[in-house]
């Protein structure tokens, strides 16, 4: 898909300018057409963190009029993920998500932000560093979520399973 492979240069132009992030959340709701009916949006984006947002509104309610735990799972999964794929080159590796486990602290009334961070030092040591003699590696990302008012809602650990894409097999022999 061209997409993707315009989406490492997207990325590193949504870093610098407003502009730039406003067409990248519109691509990411046209890569990720689960996600658009959710507003589910791009805040922030340094080299190191990424920052997205959930608004309350109709479509993330639960029966209570609260923000849905599915919507504060996906938020956070979509935080962590867009954070690794930023970190690493798509070409060389493939994300995939192998499990998500989320701690429910608070109930959201009000709009959600979701922030993780991945260091240099962790990327080098937790990721490139094994995949450099393993076919794939593990890695447990954090995310944490809070309301507008600044409440801790959520904090969820998304595992995902990075593979060298030389190491997919795709097909039973």
């Amino acid at each position: 898909m061209k997409a993707l492979k315009l989406l490492p240069r997207l990325i590193a132009l949504a870093r610098r300018s407003p502009g730039w992030l406003t067409l990248l959340n519109f691509v990411m709701g046209r890569l990720i057409p689960f996600n658009r009916p959710h507003g589910f949006r791009i805040v922030e984006f340094a080299e190191d963190r990424v920052v997205t947002c959930a608004s309350y509104r109709r479509a993330n309610h639960n029966h209570i009029r609260g923000i849905h735990a599915c919507a504060i799972a996906t938020v956070a999964e979509f935080s962590a993920g867009l954070l690794l794929l930023s970190r690493l080159d798509p070409g060389r590796y493939r994300l995939i998500m192998s499990r998500i486990e989320v701690d429910y602290l608070y109930q959201a009334k009000k709009d959600i932000t979701a922030r993780t961070s991945l260091s240099d030092k962790e990327l080098q040591d937790r990721i490139v560093g094994p995949l450099a003699t393993a076919e794939s590696q593990d890695i447990i990302m954090i995310t944490e979520v809070s309301d507008s008012d600044g409440n801790m809602v959520a904090r969820a650990r998304t595992t995902w399973q990075i593979k060298r894409w030389d190491a997919v097999r795709t097909k039973v022999k």
